[in-house]
């Protein structure tokens, strides 16, 4: 899990826009499975649309900010929850069971749900991910997703205990541009394996950027991190650089 109840995405940009948000139900185009998601839509749409992929706790109140922060920028923004066929409510608190419901995730039911979200957004969608959401970014390059970019926060990009070969081993079946970002002192995550994922995703002809922030934990992305202020804001002038231009409205 990267964000706790107090989490916040920074702040670094002042709003071009007005936005509106509110909360939303989608259908899966996996299995047609119900889902919760959140909505952030600017007054003035200026850039892509952004599919939020959120860590491995589902739709909580981090993501919903960072629609909101994205939406302030230009760009339409959904983000998604995961559980919708296993939880009984859609509250993703602290109290929230999640190893209760992971082992029945499959990367085909997360596909699915992002295709919804994609599908509501038109013009050129970016695919954005943290951690577990991260990693299932990387996999959205593939071409049959039809993704402008795929953005991935201290995605896992090689080997992962139960969830077998990653990105890294499916490079060849990548082609949208790839933005990557790591932290240095991220434990789970070392400097070999995005190493490994830079030099596979060469090979492959992918456009890639894979930046490591030293020092810099799992979950730098915080406003809680001040002593991280200065690489969440290299990460966010990122984000938005990466992100194309161009009207996305809703369908």
């Amino acid at each position: 899990m990267c964000y706790d109840d107090t989490a916040r995405p920074p702040v670094h940009t002042a709003p071009v826009t007005g936005t509106t948000s509110a909360d939303l139900r989608l259908d899966s185009t996996a299995d047609g499975a119900p889902f919760a998601a959140y909505e952030a839509r600017p007054d003035v749409a200026s850039g892509a649309g952004v599919v939020i992929l959120p860590d491995v706790r589902g739709l909580h109140d981090f993501y919903k900010r960072l629609a909101v922060r994205l939406a302030e920028q230009g760009h339409p923004a959904i983000a998604i929850d995961y559980y919708g066929r296993t939880a009984e409510d859609d509250r993703r608190g602290a109290d929230f069971p999640i190893m209760e419901h992971v082992p029945r995730l499959t990367r085909d039911q997360i596909q699915g749900d992002v295709m919804a979200a994609a599908r509501r957004l038109d013009g050129p969608v970016v695919a954005l991910g943290f951690c577990m959401g991260g990693r299932n970014a990387f996999f959205l390059s593939a071409p049959r997703f039809g993704f402008a970019g795929v953005i991935g926060f201290y995605g896992a990009p090689g080997i992962a205990g139960p969830y077998g070969p990653g990105p890294t081993q499916h490079a060849n079946e990548l082609s949208a541009p790839i933005l990557g970002l790591f932290g240095g002192a991220d434990h789970g995550i070392t400097g070999e394996m995005v190493g490994e994922f830079g030099d596979a995703l060469t090979r492959a002809g992918v456009a890639h950027e894979l930046v490591t922030y030293p020092g810099a934990p799992h979950g730098f992305f915080d406003a809680a991190y001040e002593e991280h202020a200065e690489a969440c804001a290299d990460a966010w002038k990122r984000v938005l650089a990466f992100l194309p231009d161009g009207p996305a409205t809703s369908t």
